[in-house]
């Protein structure tokens, strides 16, 4: 028996081995509809009997484990069902002749065997036989579990004759040697007369009785007849089959501990329609109820198994005496290199049972065992079975990095060498189930607090590994995804060098298949988000900066002099005052205008070892339709905090928010968003933009001065310039106004002041005087003239004052 069922568990030794099988051409898809539909009679209640007979299927099961039927009975094929179709009557001697040769396969252990035929009508469908049936077509088969109720109940008898036959003690005649397959050329020439031959012969049909009744639901018998196995074997040295007393005591004993089963089977099985629901109902030590477990057929005169919980508890062992038995059995197999697969398949026995118990440490004990016993030349695809199974039976216990260890291991084995066609496909799917296990997440986010778990070193390895499985597949985009996430979360446990080599592969596969923000769905359905690069370049400060002096929007005043306001009465409302606090931390008290470029500065650097280039860097922002004007930069290598201004155009009002900023670096665009980046420092993101205001161009006859007036308010426009007059003299002054901007003016207010300044021995006057002129026509801006009329020139005479000064 070369290969090992990873899947057992204690309790499929009480069970009963089912083949299902095809003959001739079956569709694929209809043969596993009527294979889980036989599969689903999992236990069947014996008529006429308290026994439940549990029924382990397989499809697939090679005649050479077959051979191991005497040595462990749960592992004797003993029912065969054959799925057929026939679709005339001339082909039916040759389906017949295929299924006897098939059950030939198994004859040595068959107990019964039934065929099922799909297609065929007539003459021969109408027939009555027992071990066939047949079926009009596979939709036409309503009976089919009925019939499988009858087929266990057939093999059930059997069963029972042979626990009874072997079980009954005849003096005097001689008891059958029960051997393994590479035993028997041991025993040939012993002397069958010793003493020490007949205990053998005697201990190991124990064993077997003890197997046969597990099966046939007698749990105490089995108990009694393990017990009586293990003296005497141990008596005679007998170590390998010691060693199955030992396990059968164990199954046993886990049977009556664990009735909801240790692998998640037993839980499932549900009483079928025959079933009474108490059925085969069990109790873990302790209870108070007498157990009635399920008799024998009283029919025939077999006496009931009517043991007590006491009766059985005192044969039964202890959750911790299983464990050392199973240790003490596992050390018997391990004395024989041609077990190796019963020692495998103990050790994961007895690591569903401590998975339990909670008992984590010890099961990875087993485990470990497991790891080194010694199967013989494996397949690639057996290989690739056994590391996956190790990895869940880790997983199972608790040991997480353990798991994605093997599972790592069983991925690298789709691809070895020596497979010709490797499988990088489901080498893919088995390193993206490893990710756990290594702490590790595809989601950029689960990165941005900047706490990091796990080790690096092997989550970069992981990753490299990844983007070379997904490149082999044929998938460039996704390696780009897995390099980019590369990058942005392992920056900092990159070497120089490293980085080099990680951004120029990146380069290369971005050339054919550029990154970007879309979400990446495998072929299962997990999904893969975008990777922003947050960190090429660090972004450590954004502040949206103010309009230039000269375009800043003032509040308009009435010819009164009062600010035009929307003043509402107050209202108290702690939840409106909570929100306007909210804004207020938000919101800036300038204001942007539509039309106008505004400004937005960054504090950046480049933590790569080398120049790096950003290009097509612009703004994100929400709430106005606005134009980010892109710009590109090259930050030198490692720089400190350097300042970078991105500008963009508002084209309607309304409030704005600046979310976050675009990037394209290594030929993979980047939508980075602030909330997202914990360290960076904003004094606010959000600000009014007001529509379009015109704009106002003040110049004079004068020549400009190089001092600039002081005590000038917000509201007063000027042009500084500057004249020299004599006491007394007389200089006209020209002040023309002209809209420079996009937007009409309605209307205009022009007002003129005269300010008096001190000299150190002298004093100015002052003169201050106003005049108001109202236009009968529109200030056109640039865009709509169409004449040089719309200029404004108003002419002023200065009067010099009595006293000398500047004025």
């Amino acid at each position: 028996m070369s290969v090992p069922d990873y899947m057992q568990c204690a309790e499929d030794h009480q069970t009963v081995l089912v083949v299902v099988q095809p003959v001739g051409i079956v569709p694929e898809d209809q043969f596993f509809k009527i294979y889980k539909r036989i599969a689903s009679v999992s236990q069947v209640n014996i008529r006429d009997s308290q026994r439940l007979l549990y029924i382990r299927y397989r499809h697939h099961y090679l005649p050479e484990n077959n051979e191991w039927g005497d040595f462990q009975t749960h592992r004797k094929v003993v029912g065969l069902i054959c799925i057929t179709t026939c679709n005339s009557a001339k082909d039916w001697p040759q389906t017949a002749e295929r299924f006897h040769g098939q059950k030939e396969v198994y004859s040595s252990t068959l107990y019964d065997s039934r065929l099922l035929v799909f297609g065929l009508q007539g003459e021969i469908a109408e027939q009555q036989r027992t071990d066939v049936a047949f079926y009009p077509g596979f939709e036409e088969c309503s009976d089919v579990e009925r019939r499988v109720e009858d087929f266990v109940e057939s093999i059930f008898i059997v069963l029972e004759s042979k626990r009874l036959d072997r079980a009954t003690d005849k003096s005097g005649d001689k008891i059958q040697l029960l051997c393994v397959p590479f035993e028997k050329k041991d025993f040939v020439g012993l002397d069958t007369d010793s003493r020490h031959y007949k205990k053998r012969c005697q201990g190991r049909m124990r064993k077997h009785v003890g197997d046969l009744c597990l099966q046939a639901g007698m749990l105490q018998d089995a108990l009694v007849h393990y017990h009586m196995a293990v003296e005497l074997l141990r008596g005679v040295n007998d170590f390998l089959w010691l060693g199955a007393a030992l396990e059968g005591l164990c199954s046993a004993s886990v049977i009556f501990h664990y009735p909801e089963g240790t692998a998640g089977k037993m839980a499932a099985r549900k009483p079928s329609i025959s079933q009474p629901a108490d059925a085969g109902k069990r109790h873990r030590p302790g209870a108070q109820e007498v157990l009635i477990d399920p008799g024998a057929l009283t029919a025939n005169g077999i006496s009931a198994d009517t043991s007590t919980e006491i009766g059985r508890a005192k044969n039964c062992l202890s959750p911790e005496d299983i464990i050392e038995k199973y240790k003490e059995a596992i050390s018997y197999y391990g004395k024989y290199k041609n077990a190796g697969v019963i020692e495998l398949e103990a050790c994961v026995k007895a690591v569903r049972v401590l998975a339990i118990q909670k008992r984590a440490r010890e099961a990875s004990e087993f485990l470990q065992n497991a790891v080194y016993i010694n199967l013989g030349q494996l397949s690639e695809e057996e290989k690739i079975q056994r590391y996956s199974i190790l990895s869940e039976l880790y997983e199972l216990i608790g040991f997480h990095r353990k798991s994605a260890f093997f599972k790592r291991v069983a991925a690298m084995q789709c691809v070895a060498p020596t497979i010709s066609e490797p499988g990088w496909r489901a080498c893919y799917k088995l390193l993206l189930e490893t990710l756990p296990g290594y702490s590790l997440s595809l989601d950029p986010k689960d990165f941005s607090k900047g706490t990091h778990r796990g080790w690096a070193a092997v989550q970069m390895r992981l990753l490299h590994e990844l983007v070379y499985a997904s490149r082999r597949m044929g998938n460039p985009g996704l390696s780009v995804r897995h390099l980019s996430f590369l990058l942005q979360t392992m920056l900092d446990f990159l070497s120089d060098q490293e980085k080099k080599e990680v951004t120029q592969s990146l380069e290369n596969y971005t050339s054919k298949c550029p990154g970007g923000m879309e979400v990446i769905t495998l072929s299962d359905g997990l999904k893969l988000p975008p990777v922003p690069f947050t960190k090429l370049p660090m972004v450590r400060s954004v502040k949206l900066l103010n309009l230039p002096t000269s375009l800043r929007p003032h509040k308009v005043k009435s010819l009164l002099g009062q600010s035009v306001s929307t003043a509402s009465p107050f209202i108290y409302s702690p939840i409106i005052m909570h929100n306007r606090g909210e804004e207020r931390c938000k919101k800036i008290d300038f204001q942007w205008v539509q039309g106008d470029v505004c400004e937005v500065q960054l504090m950046v650097y480049n933590p790569m070892p080398y120049e790096l280039r950003v290009e097509n860097m612009g703004l994100l922002t929400s709430g106005v339709e606005f134009e980010s004007l892109p710009a590109a930069l090259s930050l030198p290598a490692e720089s400190g905090l350097y300042p970078v201004t991105l500008v963009g155009v508002p084209r309607t009002a309304g409030n704005i928010t600046v979310n976050g900023y675009h990037t394209s670096v290594f030929g993979v665009s980047s939508d980075c968003l602030l909330e997202g980046l914990h360290s960076v420092k904003t004094s606010g993101c959000l600000v009014e933009v007001i529509p379009s205001l015109p704009r106002l161009q003040l110049s004079t006859s004068l020549p400009r001065s190089a001092h600039t007036p002081q005590h000038m308010s917000k509201e007063e426009l000027s042009s500084s310039v500057s004249v020299q007059l004599f006491n007394g003299e007389r200089q006209q002054l020209t002040i023309t106004l002209e809209n420079i901007g996009t937007e009409d003016i309605e209307s205009l207010e022009l007002t003129s002041k005269t300010v008096n300044t001190k000299g150190e021995n002298f004093t100015i006057p002052r003169v201050t005087f106003l005049l108001v002129c109202t236009l009968r026509e529109r200030l056109l801006s640039k865009k709509a003239r169409t004449q040089e009329k719309p200029v404004v020139t108003h002419k002023r005479t200065l009067y010099v004052p009595s006293s000398l000064g500047v004025l």
